[in-house]
């Protein structure tokens, strides 16, 4: 461990340095980049953008397009 982790740190150090004059400019930091979460909601308000938001499917017909049930037995029968 005395001899390991100083050769280690120090192929680390270059490698990382190495990387750095090869890819040119630093990676982001974590405060510039955007969360995953926050690049959905953005995405998604782009989708609606333009659209009637007050147009929803209602439950009935929503029921309809809905997987069934194995066996039907969590869904009664729509008469």
């Amino acid at each position: 461990p005395y001899v390991t982790f100083p050769v280690a740190f120090v192929v680390g150090l270059v490698g990382s340095q190495l990387e750095w004059f090869l890819r040119g400019d630093p990676p982001p930091t974590a405060q510039e980049e955007k969360s995953i979460s926050e690049q959905r909601e953005d995405r998604k308000l782009q989708e609606i953008v333009g659209e009637d938001v007050t147009k929803v499917v209602s439950l009935k017909d929503k029921l309809e397009f809905a997987p069934r049930a194995v066996l039907n037995r969590n869904r009664p029968e729509k008469s």
